[in-house]
Parts: C-alpha cells; structure tokens; sequence
C-alpha cells in the first residue's frame, strides 16, 4: 500500500514536467523578445512600443487560455448518474447477475442515455459506480469519469473535455498567433544576424534560437488545431474519431453531428462576441447532447424535459425525469 501512494505521487510529480517544460520555452522567449530583441536591438521607439504592445496582448492571451486549460478540472457526471446509498448496497447484497442488471435497468430508466458498448449493453464504470452519460469515459490518468472527454493531454496535465475544450481550442489558436508573430517579427533581424549585418553578441543567440522554435512549434500546432477544428465541424471528440459511438441502431460517427453552424456552438456558446474570449460559454451541462437523428430525439423518455437537463447543472430536479424504458436492456461493466 507505501509502495503504492509512493509511486503515484512520483507520477503526479513527474506529470508536471511536460509543463514545466512548456512554461520554460516561453518564459524564455519572452526574455529573449522583450530583452534582447526590443530593448537591446531595435532602436526605432516606435517599432519598440507597437512591437511590445501586440507581443503583450498575445502573451497575456496565451498564458490566460493554458491556465484555464490546466487548471479548470474535468466535469464529472452528476448525482443522478451514481449510486445512490439503498441502490448501492441492494446492489452489493444482491447474489443474482440477472437481479443487480434489473437494479441498474431501473436506475437507467430516468437518465437521457442513448450510447451503448460495442455489444450494444449500458455503459457502467465500476471503478468510479456511475452509469456513463453519452460521450462520458472513464480517464485512467486522472482516475474519474469525465464528460465528454476528448483525450489526456500531457501538455497541460490534465483531461480535455467538456468543462475545458473551448480553452484549449483557444490555447492552440493563441500558441500559433504567438509563434506567428514572433517569427514575422524576428524575421528580419534574423537575416541580419544570420548575414552578419549586426554585431555579434547574446542577442544574435536569442534571435536566432526564437526564429527557429517559433517556426517548428507553429508548424506541429498547425496539424493539431487543424486536426481540432475537424473534429468541432463534425462534433466528434479524439475518442469519437478512433471509435464510432454506438446507438441502440449501432454505430453512427456521425451520431452526434447536427450541422456547422450547432456544433460550433456546442463548444463556443451562441455568442460570438465571447467565442474568443477563455470563460465557460459552451452550451448544456455535458449530460445530454442533441442527436442527429430526429428520429432516436423522439424516442427520448426526456426530450420533454430537455431544458430541465440543460438549465441544472447539479441535477438536482425532483420527480421522474422519465417514462419507463425496455427492461430488456442489459448492463455491462466497461472502464
């Protein structure tokens, strides 16, 4: 049991590195811009202040949307999706595998759940006693379930997902305008430290080493924010794109895709004077999400109680959300 906590607060200590690395390169770019480039080699005042007034907005952007995709924690399913005390222990105290399925039937029978495992049974996560909501996965990393999860992102320790994918999206958009105007910015005092134009000294090492970082972070953001901003046109996650998710009809990759112009607002909120800006603005509270198919949307047991779900995010509402569902739907214990 020591030797167990011990390694994992070695893991959580060395999750951090990614980080600490990641905050190093741009501590170290700002030094090298704001010191060696603006102060120390430029000699138009001008040039100086527009150069370190739009460096500024851009670095203020960029650490505000990594903080938030850092430090803004994964949502988890709500109360209505666990185990209550009385269905946990008459869970537990029941012997027969037909029985505990038929408890976990009955607990399902109010919640929107339209997913299913690839053998088509209810998805429950026994490690954290929650029916998974849709899109909802279970992060070993971070040792929760968590809503709408798109992947662990090492980079910034910690799961992208519901509460934080517009953040991130904003951290990648932020990073490659900051690596963009550095490069366009430095380029010509690269050229002329590179063709020996300017004196030598420490400034020649920042500028050249700041042309080339920006270039090759710019270059391997691109693919990723390009790859994202795929996946937010089609309303897929990285889980989603790698594995369809399964509908009582099967799978549908394009299950949850409800036109551009929705699942843009899906992560972004429907206003746009907020879209750029890193608070929460995304849409519902990660326990339902519209269908493409009208059809399976008619066969929800809570399509009339939709703005119930989408206006409480403790869900905390009262009475039956729901008519009774099959009771031949099967549970099956996924992680």
């Amino acid at each position: 049991m020591a030797l167990s906590r011990g390694l994992r607060c070695c893991q959580r200590v060395f999750s951090w590195i990614p980080v600490l690395i990641i905050t190093s390169v741009v501590l170290w770019s700002y030094y090298a811009y704001v010191f060696e480039l603006c102060l120390f080699t430029l000699t138009n005042t001008l040039e100086k202040v527009a150069y370190l007034l739009v460096f500024h907005v851009c670095f203020v952007m960029f650490s505000w949307t990594y903080w938030k995709s850092i430090f803004t924690p994964p949502a988890t399913p709500c109360k209505k999706f666990q185990m209550s005390y009385s269905d946990k222990e008459r869970y537990e105290m029941e012997e027969r595998p037909d029985a505990q399925k038929q408890i976990l039937v009955e607990i399902a029978k109010k919640l929107p759940i339209f997913t299913r495992t690839q053998s088509g049974a209810i998805r429950f996560c026994d490690r954290c006693q929650v029916l998974k909501p849709d899109r909802c996965h279970h992060c070993s990393v971070c040792e929760t379930c968590v809503m709408k999860m798109d992947h662990h992102c090492p980079w910034v320790n910690n799961c992208v997902g519901f509460s934080n994918y517009k953040f991130f999206l904003l951290f990648l958009s932020y990073s490659m305008l900051y690596c963009v105007f550095i490069a366009a910015t430095v380029f010509q005092y690269f050229l002329k430290f590179w063709e020996g134009d300017l004196p030598n000294g420490p400034a020649k090492f920042h500028v050249l080493f700041l042309m080339f970082v920006a270039l090759m972070f710019f270059v391997s953001l691109l693919f990723l924010f390009s790859y994202h901003c795929w996946l937010v046109a089609k309303n897929r996650s990285t889980l989603e794109a790698f594995s369809a998710p399964v509908f009582v009809c099967g799978p549908d990759k394009n299950g949850f895709n409800v036109g551009l112009r929705r699942n843009l607002q899906q992560v972004f909120g429907e206003d746009r004077r907020l879209w750029f800006i890193p608070v929460f603005t995304s849409q519902g509270n990660g326990h339902y999400f519209p269908l493409k198919n009208q059809s399976s949307e008619s066969q929800n047991p809570l399509l009339a109680n939709e703005d119930m779900w989408e206006e409480s995010d403790d869900c905390s509402e009262e009475g039956s959300l729901a008519e009774d569902r099959d009771p031949s739907v099967t549970i099956e214990m996924e992680e």
